[in-house]
């Protein structure tokens, strides 16, 4: 059965993590989506370790890739941008990545593209958006984060931010937000047969991320600080030791599952403080006392037969091997052009009509190339000129 995005197709100018994420995202769900891919300016991401046995194809590729078909074009020749203008007929939706201005250059931007198409949906995903004041400054996830206010109140006071372990500014807000603000145009245009340019900012869904901090803020003008309030550290809601070096969580701020909690613990006499008792450090450092006497297991086995929101601190093998990512189908086999099978995250949206279908892994950046120009009418013997002459470099 096609997926709940079939009739939708993409042409994909994007690399590293937020657009191919994004672009995987959606051709997971049926979008038809073609990569355009410059031959002597390969993505970072094809040089990702580790690489599959007997092959120079990078994890990165065969995951980011998948779906897709790619084509190589060097954008900065004539004949590239007349390419684009014929896909222009088949695919009515853009999505690039490149620093506001460099589309313009190559006479690929939005105002130029949409004489060609009226109905074009073109999303641009850059750091900082196409107006900033630092448009065109250079910046990778752990900037937007900064500049975003997220990291003044993360971490702990005496050790200050952290470097966090995934792309938050990357694909929680570049990708998902390209993903809602694509899918958006597509109904509006539904509704109106016209199409538009959206201009996603990886820092700006960054800033949305303060949510009911900053909403707060708004109102009483309080700085958040470093655990200074219930969700961040400033209460009992925490991370915990266990005695082999392990760690729980704990997040029940309801009374109900405090008193369970606390219970658990062999400590009902905590109950009457709440999750913010007046001396928190001192109430904060008995729990780490009582939690260091037990290892993480021998935790989680009197956790489980209570209902207290406390979940143990997987590692990545645990947490692909546990039996909710199992029984959710979180991890999925595919193909490699190879015949080598893959093993890949799954997409996180379950359909019950339109399900998913991983049918192919990522390919190298070009793979395509004589394909889709045969579908534009080209020729062997054209596209061997084609070749001779850099085009598809």
């Amino acid at each position: 059965m096609a997926g709940p995005l079939e009739g939708l197709k993409i042409l994909d100018f994007t690399t590293l993590l937020p657009g191919p994420f994004a672009t995987m995202n959606l051709a997971d769900m049926g979008a038809e989506v073609l990569r355009i891919t410059s031959g002597s300016r390969p993505d970072m991401a094809a040089f990702a370790p580790p690489f599959f046995p007997g092959t120079d194809l990078s994890f990165a590729t065969a995951y980011l890739g998948r779906g897709k078909r790619c084509l190589a074009l060097n954008l900065k020749d004539a004949r590239a941008v007349r390419i684009v203008h014929q896909l222009l007929g088949r695919y009515d939706i853009l999505i690039e990545q490149f620093r506001p201005g460099v589309m313009a250059r190559f006479g690929l931007d939005y105002e130029s593209l949409k004489k060609i198409n009226p109905a074009l949906i073109y999303c641009s995903l850059t750091g900082y958006g196409q107006d900033s004041p630092i448009s065109g400054r250079a910046g990778h996830d752990i900037n937007y984060l900064a500049r975003s206010g997220l990291m003044s109140y993360s971490g702990r006071k005496d050790a200050g931010p952290s470097p966090l372990g995934m792309q938050i500014a990357d694909v929680a807000s570049g990708s998902n937000n390209a993903v809602i603000g694509i899918l958006a145009a597509v109904i509006s245009r539904t509704n109106t047969g016209r199409g538009q340019h959206i201009d996603i900012s990886m820092t700006d869904g960054t800033i949305a991320f303060n949510a009911l901090v900053a909403g707060a803020y708004l109102v009483d003008g309080q700085e958040p600080g470093r655990e200074g309030f219930l969700l961040n550290g400033g209460s009992l809601y925490d991370f915990y030791e266990t005695k082999d070096g392990g760690y729980v969580s704990f997040g029940g701020l309801e009374p109900q599952f405090f008193a369970a909690f606390c219970n658990a613990l062999g400590r009902p006499d905590l109950i009457g403080g709440g999750v913010t008792p007046p001396n928190l450090e001192e109430v904060k450092d008995e729990i780490r006392a009582v939690m260091k006497s037990k290892t993480r297991d021998e935790w989680m086995e009197i956790f489980d037969r209570t209902d207290a929101c406390v979940d143990p601190v997987l590692s990545l093998s645990e947490a692909l091997d546990d039996p909710h990512t199992k029984k959710r189908g979180l991890v999925v086999e595919l193909e490699l052009a190879s015949g080598q099978k893959v093993r890949q995250l799954a997409n996180p949206i379950r359909f019950s009509e339109t399900k998913q279908e991983y049918t192919k892994a990522g390919v190298q950046a070009g793979t395509h190339t004589r394909e889709v120009l045969k579908e534009l009418g080209y020729s062997e013997q054209e596209i061997d000129v084609f070749a001779r002459e850099g085009l598809f470099s």
